[in-house]
C-alpha cells in the first residue's frame, strides 16, 4: 500500500494540477471513441499501450478478455457493450489478448481447475478456441492441449471473442451500418508488439502492415 499511497499524494499534488482543465471537462461527461476489451492480467496498461489520455478509452477487463455469446441473460460485460456502443457511440471496439496469458493457460487443461468452479465456467467461452487448436493437431478429448500451443491458442481466443462480440445487438445494429470497427490485438509484453485482425479476418498481420494506411497519413500530417 505505501507505493499506492504515494502514487495518489503524487497524483494530487502534481499530476492532477497539471492536468486539471482536463479533468476539468471530464467531470461533465465522456465521449470515448473506443471500446478497449481486454484482460485483467496486471502487466497490461491499455493507456499506457495506447498513448491515450484519460476520457479516450472505454475499458472493460476480465480474466481471458472474453466477450460471452449475448443472450438473454445481464452480465457485467453485455450491458458495458450496449451501453458504450448504444449510449456512448464508440465507433471502434479493440479487443486485446497478450502473451503468457493465465486464463487461456489453463483453459488449455480445464478438467485440471478444481476448486475454481467459476474460473472454471468462465473459461467455458474459450471452449470453441481450445477446440479449434484441438482439431488442427488432431489432439484426442481425453488429453490436454499442450503448453506448446499457447501463443496459437491466445490468438485463436482472440479471434472468437471478436465473433462473439458481434452477436450482441447492439454491435450487430452498427457493423451493418458501417458505424462502427472490431478490431482484434494481442499484445506481446516481452517485444511491445501488437499483432491484429479485423472483425472479418481469420489470420493476424502485424500491426503496421493492417494499419499501413493510417500509419502513412500519420507520417504525412
Amino acid at each position: 500500500m505505501e507505493k499506492i499511497i504515494k502514487g495518489v499524494l503524487n497524483f494530487r499534488q502534481n499530476v492532477y494540477p497539471e492536468h486539471k482543465d482536463l479533468f476539468g471537462t471530464l467531470a461533465d461527461g465522456q465521449n470515448p471513441e473506443i471500446l478497449f476489451a481486454t484482460c485483467s492480467d496486471s502487466r497490461i496498461d491499455p493507456n499506457l499501450l495506447t498513448g491515450t489520455s484519460p476520457g479516450d478509452l472505454f475499458i472493460c477487463r476480465n480474466a481471458g478478455n472474453i466477450i460471452p455469446p449475448h443472450s438473454n441473460e445481464t452480465g457485467g460485460m453485455t450491458a458495458s457493450i450496449e451501453y458504450a456502443v448504444a449510449v456512448l457511440g464508440v465507433r471502434h471496439i479493440i479487443i486485446c489478448g497478450h502473451t503468457d496469458c493465465g486464463a487461456i493457460k489453463g483453459a488449455l487443461d480445464i478438467s485440471a481447475l478444481r476448486g475454481l468452479p467459476h474460473v472454471k465456467e468462465w473459461l467455458g467461452h474459450c471452449r470453441s478456441a481450445m477446440e479449434i487448436v484441438r482439431e488442427r493437431y488432431d489432439i484426442p478429448h481425453d488429453h490436454a492441449v499442450g503448453v506448446e500451443h499457447l501463443n496459437e491458442a491466445i490468438e485463436e481466443n482472440v479471434l472468437q471473442q471478436v465473433q462473439h462480440i458481434r452477436t450482441h445487438p447492439a454491435v450487430a445494429a452498427k457493423l451493418a451500418t458501417n458505424k462502427l470497427e472490431v478490431h482484434g490485438w494481442v499484445y506481446d509484453i516481452k517485444s511491445g508488439t501488437i499483432r491484429c485482425c479485423k472483425h472479418n479476418d481469420s489470420v493476424f498481420k502485424d500491426f503496421d502492415e493492417l494499419y499501413a494506411d493510417l500509419i502513412e497519413q500519420q507520417a504525412g500530417e
